[in-house]
């Protein structure tokens, strides 16, 4: 079951000239309805809903599965699904507007806003927490399959326990030097925000975002969304799929989990974003470049978005574990063009990677804007139903039309070949570390990567082999 948009909205899309639009296959809707079905065969997903738009035109909404496989509920693009830690971006946003008024320095110490913060965390900076490099402990732990806080049997009563707990936890790190994500760094940014405001985080983020944009069917805790829209969450465990069973996060986490929400909901969200309408797009794009650590390299959050830099675009969102992402890519500026991608689930037998799932929507919908995307798309067919044939033509497309950089190639397959052995298993991955080593003999990380997988396969002599053969490789290259 699915539904689409007007191919009115298309044809509005082509009168635009970037090159973006011209790239939008004629045939869209079709395209991604069949993707949204091979993604339920190969990963075994629940039911799903998925947006894709450009440049603020919806070129299409879809919904396929069950949002309730035990009752057979049908899935719909109104389907209201559990986005969990996507409410950091909601939380992220409101703290930008503060930076964009002027009344939050994300370089000042987080104390500043929140005097009551624990005593070893007053030097640490506001940038820190919102990009998980503030190297502070956890509020809770898991046990017996529960989330239970030191000294309490179950979470923390309340956000000032629960940063009491947090802040008894010694340091992971030294802040700043690299990047753990952890829940208790936005409830730091929730009291900062409650203090400043001086109401609950709730309150804050329906004022400042949900009304004004209009996110009528998106609220915090499973027990807000009417049950006849409810997507049920399931999990994927020896490729099957069960209920999840999720204890519900305390009111005062609702600012880092528990968000409940539609993909149209979440495309309000992202377009306001990117027109400006929230926060100022020079102030975005200045906060979404990456955070420099101490112990080297970057952070990939910014201010709390995930962030990677692919195909000349930076793309910033969030998943909410391995059921859904929402994504935004924009290429220099977000006045020269953006799209938007949002993927929601209720879960997979496989527990499928949600940036997977994104990535197969950008393969078709903008394939020469997203080769790398394409790329990973093109391999996963193969990994599943190649076979000589289907490799000779794979390899003519490899060698004259990826649209990626030859000396890219070969670290992009090697990486989709981890992504599809993560989400599909070893044996189809097989497939894609192979072809690698036939391109690249020379190659002692695609030798390596091969040896890898055939003795995660319990094909030790093989594996032995092959990581001589990467050695040998390594010594020799200069």
């Amino acid at each position: 079951m699915y539904r689409t948009l007007a191919a009115a909205l298309l044809c509005a899309l082509f009168a635009t000239p970037s090159a973006s639009a011209r790239d939008v296959p004629p045939d869209l809707a079709s395209q991604l309805n069949s993707q949204l079905q091979a993604n339920r065969e190969r990963y075994g997903i629940a039911g799903q809903a998925v947006l894709v738009a450009h440049n603020g035109q919806v070129l299409y909404q879809g919904a396929s599965g069950e949002r309730d496989p035990a009752t057979h509920a049908p899935a719909t693009v109104d389907t209201i699904f559990a986005a969990q830690s996507m409410a950091k971006l909601l939380t992220s946003t409101l703290v930008m507007q503060l930076v964009d008024q002027g009344k939050v320095d994300l370089d000042a110490p987080a104390s500043r806003y929140v005097p009551a913060l624990p005593s070893t965390w007053h030097a640490i900076h506001v940038r820190d927490f919102l990009n998980h490099s503030s190297g502070i402990g956890e509020y809770y732990d898991r046990v017996d399959n529960r989330w239970v806080s030191k000294g309490y049997t179950g979470v923390a009563p309340d956000l000032a326990a629960a940063l009491k707990v947090a802040g008894s936890a010694p340091m992971q790190f030294a802040t700043g030097s690299r990047v753990q994500y952890t829940q208790a760094n936005y409830l730091v940014l929730t009291a900062l925000l409650e203090t400043h405001y001086g109401k609950p985080y709730p309150a804050i983020a329906r004022e400042r975002i949900l009304q004004p944009l209009r996110m009528t069917s998106t609220s915090w805790g499973a027990a807000s969304v009417p049950a006849q829209r409810a997507a049920v969450p399931y999990i994927g465990k020896d490729g099957q799929l069960q209920p999840a069973n999720e204890d519900p996060w305390p009111h005062y986490g609702w600012g880092h989990a528990d968000l409940q929400t539609t993909v149209g909901d979440m495309n309000r969200f992202l377009q306001a974003l990117a027109t400006g309408k929230l926060v100022r797009t020079a102030t975005l794009e200045a906060l979404w470049q990456p955070q420099t650590l101490t112990g080297g390299g970057s952070n990939f959050f910014s201010t709390g978005w995930d962030t990677t830099r692919s195909d000349g675009y930076t793309q910033v969102g969030h998943d909410g574990g391995t059921r859904v992402r929402a994504r935004l890519a924009y290429k220099g500026t977000l006045a020269s063009g953006y799209w938007v991608f949002v993927y929601l689930t209720n879960g997979s037998a496989r527990n499928a990677w949600s940036s997977t799932l994104v990535e197969s929507t950008m393969a078709v919908a903008a394939p020469g804007e997203f080769p790398h995307a394409a790329l990973s798309e093109r391999l996963t067919g193969y990994a599943l139903t190649g076979d000589s044939s289907s490799e000779s033509s794979l390899r003519a497309w490899l060698s004259e039309n990826s649209g990626i950089a030859s000396n890219e190639l070969e670290r992009a397959i090697n990486a989709t070949g981890y992504a599809i052995r993560n989400n599909l298993g070893n044996r189809p991955a097989l497939k894609v570390f192979a072809l690698n080593t036939a391109l690249y003999p020379t190659s002692a990380n695609a030798w390596d990567s091969l040896a890898e997988c055939h003795a995660a396969l319990g094909e030790k002599e093989t594996a032995d082999r092959l990581y001589a053969k990467s050695k040998g490789l390594a010594k020799t290259s200069p």
